[in-house]
């Protein structure tokens, strides 16, 4: 497949369309610019095409995410960012184009962070495969995973499938666009704060 195109893809109407429509079916809480995702459509009404020129000429800069912490139910904290609406606006509408590709790449038997794929399903599988005779199951769980992977590593990766110049650029600055905590700035130099 050639991937060095893509941008012009993400950027379709009929993309943008379905990733307004998922961003404002997930609802979701407001980033560090306060806007909520019922204000999306009259933002985009307003700088839809601005926002597509910055993204076409690299211009585009992802705004830091908000960290929230979710207590976990062993009394821990899940850190988790919240970008702002019109970044998940754009982060949806990459994740449209992009998945499809990569989903051809991952092994039929991986199941976490799927489309249309969930842990009942790994279950039913792993039943199988016992049933069929199969003496060992791999559960691999990597304690936040997430927040330790390393940009270059994953830009490296994603540039072996991606040859668009543009999209790669975009990943990146997203990778790197930082973090805000109550109202201090803090870099983002590993992790995924994407959702």
């Amino acid at each position: 497949m050639d991937t060095s195109s893509l941008m012009e893809q993400i950027l379709s109407s009929d993309n943008l369309n379905r990733a307004y429509l998922q961003v404002v079916r997930n609802k979701g809480a407001e980033g560090v610019d306060a806007m909520k995702y019922t204000e999306l459509k009259e933002h985009l009404a307003k700088n839809s095409e601005i926002i597509k020129e910055q993204l076409r000429t690299r211009k585009y800069k992802p705004q830091p995410v908000r960290r929230v912490e979710i207590p976990k139910p062993d009394g821990g904290v899940r850190n988790l960012g919240v970008p702002t609406v019109a970044d998940r606006f754009i982060q949806q509408a990459i994740a449209q184009v992009l998945t499809p590709i990569y989903e051809e790449q991952f092994h039929d038997h991986s199941y976490g962070f799927r489309p249309n794929r969930c842990a009942q399903q790994a279950i039913l599988t792993a039943l199988d495969m016992m049933n069929n005779g199969n003496d060992w199951i791999v559960d691999i769980d990597l304690e936040k995973f997430f927040d330790t992977v390393n940009h270059d590593k994953l830009m490296t990766i994603i540039g072996r499938t991606i040859k668009d110049g543009d999209v790669i650029s975009i990943v990146r600055k997203y990778l790197v666009s930082g973090i805000m905590i109550d109202d201090e700035y803090e870099d983002s130099i590993v992790g995924t704060e994407m959702v």
